[in-house]
């Protein structure tokens, strides 16, 4: 069935995402995507907050603790990469 619908910008971006991830059309995303949210899940996570930055990339946004570069380091030097 073909129909226009009107999609949040964040709404959107997590189906270009989904659809990028699973290999399909956007179309597919978003039917598999209705689909599922139709059949209440017990342990569904929360929805992903994101926003696009000046120059497109996608971020989560701030939750819990930062990671920084310091942190990346000692954690590469622990496992000795």
């Amino acid at each position: 069935m073909r129909t226009s619908i009107t999609l949040a910008e964040e709404a959107y971006q997590l189906a270009t995402l989904y659809a990028k991830g699973r290999g399909v059309t956007l179309s597919t995303a978003i039917s598999e995507m209705v689909c599922k949210g139709a059949v209440p899940s017990r342990s569904s996570p929360p929805p992903l907050r994101l926003k696009r930055a000046p120059n497109g990339l996608l971020l989560f946004s701030k939750k819990g603790k930062a990671i920084t570069p310091e942190m990346v380091k000692a954690a590469l030097e622990e496992d000795d990469y």
